[in-house]
């Protein structure tokens, strides 16, 4: 309880961690959640103050105390500087979109300067950095990457913006945690295995009329099939021969079934059903999607691929 009450009161949790943004609103930068420090350069050039004042105050020289005392106001005058590079930008967190696992999630932050000072070598740091200046009366909308490395859900975490404006003396920063995460499919198998057989496609395959004009789905290629009705995109990215079906009143289609997906873990499994998806979206097949307690319906295109990557990330 003590420990909590001395944060609450010094707040030591936003020193560290920085201050929670709350429903994706814009955030202030104010004396509150803006923090100060000297940087190398500035302990070294108050300890320069530090050996003049005493050379001064020891041999009793006017010239030393004169630099002693400049060289003093411009290091607190510059506190003042480097504190206002910062107060009065607003920060608002961004949209964050889904990756595989392995690659960098990009989380979006907008910075707005609604005032009519011109802010200059500000930065903003998540994993990596962005350096910005910031005209007056302008916004800025930057991209802060972090690695990912296991599906499901990746949070932000704590966006830091800073600035060592005007002469590197001081740092002042301002941490701030987003509550924005970004989805992360998992990771694609590198070996490309062919599509399952799967029994529901095999039951289905009679009851069609041949000859029909309308495509519904592919199946493996036997001996005397048309060459003329080959899939080769699939055959190309080493996914096995198959071939096109027509008819006029079928509803066949290839199934991406858990149950046959290869792998001895659950991860393993779902990276080759992954590579399933990944693959017969880019070949043009439409596809079903089975996941123990999940069953899409066979279906093509930007939604329905969205719809089985995140049912494997949250899986």
């Amino acid at each position: 309880m003590k420990l909590k009450a001395l944060k609450e009161r010094y707040g030591l949790d936003r020193f560290f961690l920085g201050e929670r943004t709350v429903d994706g609103k814009p955030l202030t930068l104010n004396q509150r959640r803006i923090f100060i420090l000297p940087t190398k350069r500035g302990l070294g050039f108050g300890l320069l103050i530090l050996l003049l004042a005493l050379i001064a105050f020891v041999y009793n020289n006017n010239l030393a105390y004169m630099l002693a005392f400049l060289l003093g106001s411009i290091f607190f005058i510059t506190i003042l500087h480097t504190y206002k590079s910062l107060a009065g930008l607003t920060i608002q967190e961004g949209q964050a979109n889904p990756v595989f696992a392995g690659e960098a999630a990009g989380f979006g932050v907008h910075i707005d300067n609604p005032t009519s000072v011109e802010r200059q070598y500000v930065q903003v740091k998540l994993k990596t950095v962005e350096n910005f200046n910031l005209k007056a009366n302008s916004k800025a909308h930057l991209t802060l990457y972090d690695l990912t490395q296991k599906r499901g859900w990746h949070p932000a975490g704590t966006v830091t913006v800073f600035s060592t404006y005007p002469l590197g003396l001081f740092r002042a920063w301002s941490p701030i945690r987003f509550n924005g995460k970004a989805l992360v499919y998992p990771k694609p198998a590198n070996q490309e295995i062919p599509f399952p057989e799967t029994g529901s496609t095999q039951n289905q395959q009679g009851r069609f009329k041949k000859g029909g004009d309308e495509f519904y789905g592919l199946q493996g290629y036997q001996p005397g099939d048309p060459i003329k009705h080959l899939h080769w995109k699939a055959y190309a990215k080493g996914l096995g021969l198959f071939t096109k079906q027509y008819g006029g009143e079928s509803s066949a289609e290839i199934w991406l079934d858990y149950g046959q997906a290869p792998g001895h873990s659950l991860e393993e499994r779902l990276s080759h059903l992954c590579r399933w998806v990944v693959d017969a979206e880019q070949a043009g097949v439409s596809y079903g999607f089975i996941l123990p307690g999940l069953r899409l319906e066979p279906g093509y295109g930007p939604a329905h691929y969205r719809k089985c990557l995140e049912a494997l990330a949250l899986f």
